[in-house]
């Protein structure tokens, strides 16, 4: 676990279904676990606050949610459109897109596109923003899942760029928090709209 900017702290695990490492956060402030496997060794959460929430970005990030949030005793919020995937009795909550989380902490914002319930979470006091799916950075710059894991690959990397670029433009951040590879610490607003622009 690391601190890669004041109050954001980042791990990563490998993901027991898709065999590799996948990002997971713990916000101080609002204390909210985003997308999170349960960290590996040097797990510091009991040290770095009580998780008050969890917040998954869509429906396939519950990851160790469960556990974690047996261990926190705190609630765990998924994008409503995404809801039919709990089926089986987990213990998950929805939100909407537009909604204030964690307080007022974070707003969630739809993206879609890649699925209807693929979400961005701003959080404005740490300057971030969280994503799901539609972007990921396993090289130094962004880019996008494998075009088997996309139903029509042209068409859906077209609005992906769109609804990005979108929210580049909209919200003022610093940090761009991936679920799936390496975030961008500093220079993540102009990361994402070059991306949206490429």
């Amino acid at each position: 676990m690391e601190e890669i900017a004041p109050g954001i702290w980042h791990w990563t695990a490998k993901h027991p279904k898709i065999g590799i490492d996948v990002s997971s956060y713990f916000v101080v402030g609002p204390d909210v676990l985003l997308d999170p496997l349960a960290p590996p060794e040097g797990d510091r959460l009991d040290e770095l606050g009580h998780a008050r929430e969890i917040l998954l970005t869509n429906r396939h990030h519950l990851r160790d949610s469960v556990e974690l949030a047996e261990r926190f005793g705190c609630p765990i919020r998924a994008p409503e459109p995404g809801m039919h995937e709990f089926s089986d009795g987990e213990p998950v909550e929805s939100y909407a897109f537009g909604d204030d989380l964690a307080g007022g902490a974070l707003k969630a914002y739809e993206v879609g596109c890649i699925c209807p319930d693929e979400a961005a979470l701003h959080i404005p006091s740490l300057r971030a923003l969280a994503v799901a799916d539609g972007v990921i950075r396993y090289t130094d710059e962004l880019h996008f899942v494998p075009d088997q894991y996309i139903d029509e690959p042209e068409r859906t990397k077209k609005d992906l760029k769109a609804a990005y670029g979108r929210l580049a433009e909209e919200l003022d951040f610093d940090h761009l928090l991936l679920a799936h590879g390496n975030p961008v610490i500093g220079d993540g607003r102009e990361a994402l709209k070059r991306f949206a622009a490429s």
